[in-house]
């Protein structure tokens, strides 16, 4: 059985428990009550009457229609609040806020930090000025100064220097730029031939695009810097791209063997130089040694002169004697003259020297000498006055030495 059935106990069948309700009623809260109390209390907070009486009786302040003033200042107070709370807003650290007052843009922009401005009344915009923005464009079918069609693909990265132009001078920035850069792009490639921009020039075209762009961001005050452009790909048509690669390989290859000519040359060179450097030292050693021994030669000569002067005959005697042993001891043969008779003998010293052993073999010791002399010895006369001439002249021709 429901609990609000006809004949069923009201105490017992209560969802709301408790005594009973007042006065027997069986139904729930009425609406109207709930609003008459809740009046009665806004009354009472705004200064309204305290009666309980209706709306019709004196003294009650209402609104036609049953709305009394308390409700409308109570929603007033409510809505003033929330309104209070809609003009609080943080900005971060990257971003700075312009605030326009009723479309008047005020003297200075908001840094980062918790802010607040009446709403409604101002509208804040927030720009993020440190983000590094970037937007590619992709460029079909240009024409080149020398009449060539070339596909390009270029990257523009901006940043937004100045907020308040940013969102005041250009209705829609971005789309300005769109434009620009779309412009720029075509002007440079115009202004270029198909091989500048496909192999050397690419350099070139960038800052041209660069700057170009940079120029129209400041006539149209948009308030956006150009970091950077980058032609990210340049590329002719697909009916000439084979025979354009093929250039390109040729002009690598004009270039490597540039490179090794250079590596050559910077090898060779500094070779040269030296080799040169050693012989013009050399000829000044040379030139110094000759002009020394000149100088050695004259200096003997007047020594010699000076001598000769004072004993001709000695010096003369001495001079014959000295070039005598000279001549001797670069021969590798002994002639004998033998006393009393008109034979001359031969000694055969060099075939000697060959059995013995090379002539240009390390120097003799005395025994090695003495084994030479006994060699000799049979081609030698008998004891004479002689003997001790052809001895000097024996030992002439071991060098002088004894």
């Amino acid at each position: 059985m429901a609990w609000n059935e006809p004949g069923s106990n009201g105490n017992d069948n209560d969802p709301w428990g408790g005594g009973g309700r007042r006065g027997g009623d069986q139904g729930p809260p009425d609406i109207d009550e709930v609003i008459k109390n809740l009046t009665k209390k806004f009354n009472n907070l705004f200064g309204g009457s305290g009666s309980g009486g209706s709306s019709s009786s004196g003294g009650s302040s209402s609104m036609p229609g049953g709305v009394s003033a308390g409700l409308i200042a109570g929603l007033v107070v409510v809505v003033i609040v929330i309104w209070g709370f809609m003009g609080f807003y943080i900005v971060d650290e990257a971003e700075r806020g312009v605030v326009l007052r009723f479309g008047k843009v005020l003297d200075s922009t908001v840094e980062p930090g918790l802010h607040w401005n009446p709403p409604i009344i101002d509208e804040v915009n927030l720009v993020n000025v440190s983000e590094l923005n970037a937007k590619t464009y992709e460029n079909r079918a240009m024409l080149t100064t020398d009449e060539n069609i070339i596909d390009i693909e270029v990257t523009v990265q901006y940043r937004i220097q100045d907020p308040v132009k940013y969102v005041i001078a250009v209705q829609n920035p971005e789309r300005s730029l769109d434009n620009s850069a779309e412009s720029a792009i075509r002007h440079v490639v115009g202004g270029n031939t198909m091989e500048q921009i496909l192999t050397t020039g690419r350099d070139l075209v960038v800052s041209d695009v660069s700057t170009r762009l940079q120029d129209y961001m400041d006539v149209y005050d948009t308030g956006i810097f150009i970091a950077q452009v980058n032609v990210v790909d340049a590329q002719p048509p697909d009916a000439v791209r084979a025979a354009f690669d093929d250039v390109i390989r040729a002009r690598e290859d004009e270039q490597r063997a540039q490179n090794q000519a250079q590596q050559y040359a910077n090898r060779v060179i500094p070779e040269a130089r030296g080799e040169a450097q050693r012989q013009i030292e050399q000829a000044n050693a040379y030139k110094g040694q000759v002009i020394a021994e000149a100088e050695g030669d004259a200096s003997r000569f007047d020594q010699l002169l000076e001598e000769y002067t004072k004993a001709p005959q000695v010096t003369r005697q001495r001079l014959y004697i000295d070039s005598l042993q000279d001549v001797m001891t670069a021969s590798s043969k002994i002639m004998i003259d033998v006393e009393g008779g008109n034979n001359m003998l031969y000694v055969p010293l060099d075939k000697i020297l060959e059995q013995s052993g090379s002539a240009t073999a390390r120097p003799r010791t005395s025994s090695e000498w003495q084994d030479l002399a006994d060699q000799i010895a049979p081609y030698l006369p008998g004891p004479s006055s002689n003997t001790a001439v052809d001895r000097a002249r024996l030992n002439s021709g071991r060098g002088g030495r004894p």
